[in-house]
């Protein structure tokens, strides 16, 4: 599957009907005087949030969006029909932003939130509503108005609440693919993964959590190198994140500091949110090696550290442990 977190649109309210003129022909009524009914007020554009969808993909060819039109004022002093609202259906967890005013419009984070983002126009007024001592007859009616146009940017945020964060062959994929029935493509080159891969992992209590793992992060990603940049935003809405560090590499220490100053300049509160340490491919380091670098980073961090090995699993169930005791710690800021 395509993965697209942003996208642009234009979306219109549909135009308000035309008011009428018209006059009573009834028997009987020697002076019937003006009946023109009033324009239906156009639909409006309503972006609506649903958990079936996982990506923007379904606006990458499509970028424009109408309400339908209200109908014609009718005789008889009849209203005209107003007009269908459109409604669009986004992923939840869409941030909405008026592209040309740089306002955000709303954050949809609920399944059947919704939001108006342009409204329909109003209808003309039909000639009914002019009528006077002085002009007991007019002969004019007024036009309906345009809908609200708005440029959209939209933008995705995942919505996990346990973000795996590492530079690109942590072992990042392994361990959700192991915790999660989530199946990613693993290989032994960077950027393995191009795109998020989320899975459900079962807490003790048989309620599932959403683990992300996010693509890997390199030195100059909150500038836009590599892939990390596109993927920084998925981790703002996360509670936990779990920094994993490989043992394979030839400084795990440089490795920590490098994606830490990346959180750091990226801003957004993420280096304030919970971290769980881990230093990963246990099974591919000594153990006497393992525990050193252990301790260098704990000294480092002034913070416990788990020595873990995906593929073996080994010690998952200490880092699971301390993941849902963090859930289990009520969020202070909101993400």
């Amino acid at each position: 599957m395509q993965f697209i977190d942003r996208a642009e649109i234009q979306v219109e309210g549909g135009r308000g009907g035309d008011g009428m003129v018209a006059y009573r022909r009834e028997k009987y009524v020697p002076a019937g005087g003006p009946a023109g009914g009033d324009g239906g007020r156009g639909g409006a554009v309503v972006l609506v949030a649903t958990e079936n969808l996982q990506t923007l993909l379904d606006f990458k060819y499509r970028h424009l969006f109408k309400a339908d039109d209200g109908g014609k004022g009718g005789p008889k002093n009849k209203t005209g029909a107003q007009g269908a609202d459109l409604q669009i259906a986004v992923p939840a967890g869409t941030v909405v932003q008026d592209q040309d005013t740089g306002t955000i419009l709303g954050d949809l984070t609920r399944a059947d939130e919704r939001l108006v983002v342009a409204v329909g126009g109003r209808g003309g007024h039909g000639n009914t509503h002019f009528a006077s001592n002085q002009n007991r007859a007019p002969d004019f009616a007024t036009e309906g108005r345009l809908g609200q146009q708005r440029t959209l940017l939209l933008e995705l945020k995942l919505l996990a609440e346990v973000g795996i964060i590492g530079l690109p062959n942590a072992g990042k994929s392994t361990l959700i693919s192991v915790l999660s029935a989530a199946r990613p493509r693993i290989a032994d080159y960077p950027f393995t993964t191009l795109v998020p891969n989320l899975g459900v992992v079962r807490r003790p209590t048989g309620d599932g959590v959403v683990f992300a793992d996010i693509p890997g992060l390199i030195e100059g990603a909150h500038q836009g190198v590599g892939l990390g940049h596109e993927f920084l935003r998925h981790i703002e809405r996360t509670r936990v994140l779990i920094h994993l560090v490989a043992l394979d590499r030839p400084d795990p220490l440089a490795d920590y500091c490098t994606v830490r100053a990346e959180l750091e300049r990226y801003g957004r509160g993420l280096t304030a949110k919970p971290q769980i340490l881990a230093l990963s491919k246990a099974d591919l380091c000594p153990p006497d090696a393992a525990g050193d670098w252990q301790s260098r980073l704990a000294e480092l961090t002034q913070s416990p550290v788990i020595v873990l090995s995906a593929a073996a699993h080994a010690n998952l169930d200490l880092l699971l442990g301390r993941v849902w005791g963090l859930l289990e710690v009520p969020a202070t800021v909101a993400t």
